[in-house]
């Protein structure tokens, strides 16, 4: 079923002449776009703005401004997805959030390019990871020195296990600092694996036997806890490659509706498994 109709809006990108000159007939002024749907096909028109917009930051690498914030030229600490780089272009009066429904249906069909941050916080989600992937060198440096268990020690893991998910102390729930834009009511958490979890090797999406695996820890885990009706409450997916910003580490995603924050911090809390034994 399509949407609302929506307005996407292309920033002006102030040209040098040279650069005005050729680029004159792809067409640099505003520019107001209407699509039937936010997740309807690209059009030929949107496609071919897009596309511009793509060759003249790339070829150009000029200091643009994005609702007043300076954004430095720099290469995309993670890539940008088509529904990214149209998030990019929006506003966040403008930015539809995901429902419960809508979630349920993206991951039923298995459309993860769909999911999408509000705009400011993917811009700051971008310049974030930038800066720490700068300090750090990588996300899963920065994560084992902050966020998960110093007990895991560094690459390459010894797992307590070889399947995912069986040992407690092989896996660390944690909250997601940079959630995609969902409606009140929605947590994000993020699981956390050392034994990594097996895909396939054309995109690194799930195998069968994997999503069998995740399923049942998903259920025992947290379904199981909120008693009837858990299972409209919670829903699961696992990001394949090309959608990962974090590709070191194996992890999937925890979507809950309404689920008291209470019984959140008790999953998400740091368990005595997780700490270096001291000596």
């Amino acid at each position: 079923m399509l949407r609302n109709s929506a307005v996407i809006r292309v920033p002006v990108v102030k040209l040098s002449t040279s650069t005005r000159c050729t680029n004159r007939l792809q067409g640099s002024s505003f520019r107001l776009i209407r699509v039937a749907s936010e997740r309807a096909p690209l059009s030929g028109n949107l496609a071919s703005i897009r596309n511009s917009h793509r060759r003249f930051s790339t070829n150009n690498r000029q200091t643009t401004s994005t609702m007043g914030e300076n954004i430095l030229p720099q290469e995309n600490p993670f890539p940008l997805t088509e529904t990214d780089e149209w998030v990019l272009s929006q506003t966040d009066e403008e930015y539809a959030y995901h429902t419960w429904d809508e979630l349920r249906s993206i991951i039923q069909n298995n459309d993860l390019g769909a999911l999408k941050r509000k705009p400011s916080d993917l811009r700051r989600y971008r310049s974030w990871s930038a800066e720490t992937k700068a300090e750090y060198g990588s996300m899963t440096n920065y994560l084992l020195a902050h966020r998960l268990p110093k007990a895991w020690g560094s690459p390459p893991f010894k797992p307590v296990s070889d399947e995912p998910f069986e040992n407690p102390s092989d896996y660390r729930v944690l909250a997601n600092d940079w959630p995609y834009g969902f409606v009140p009511g929605i947590t994000h958490l993020v699981v956390w694996t050392r034994t990594p979890i097996p895909t396939d090797s054309d995109k690194g999406d799930l195998l069968p036997e994997s999503r069998l695996t995740v399923d049942s820890f998903v259920k025992r885990f947290f379904t199981d806890h909120l008693g009837p009706g858990g299972d409209d409450r919670v829903m699961w997916f696992k990001n394949w490659v090309a959608l990962q910003s974090v590709r070191g580490l194996d992890h999937i995603h925890v979507l809950l509706k309404d689920v008291d924050p209470k019984v959140i911090e008790e999953w998400t809390k740091e368990q005595e498994y997780h700490r270096v034994p001291s000596a």
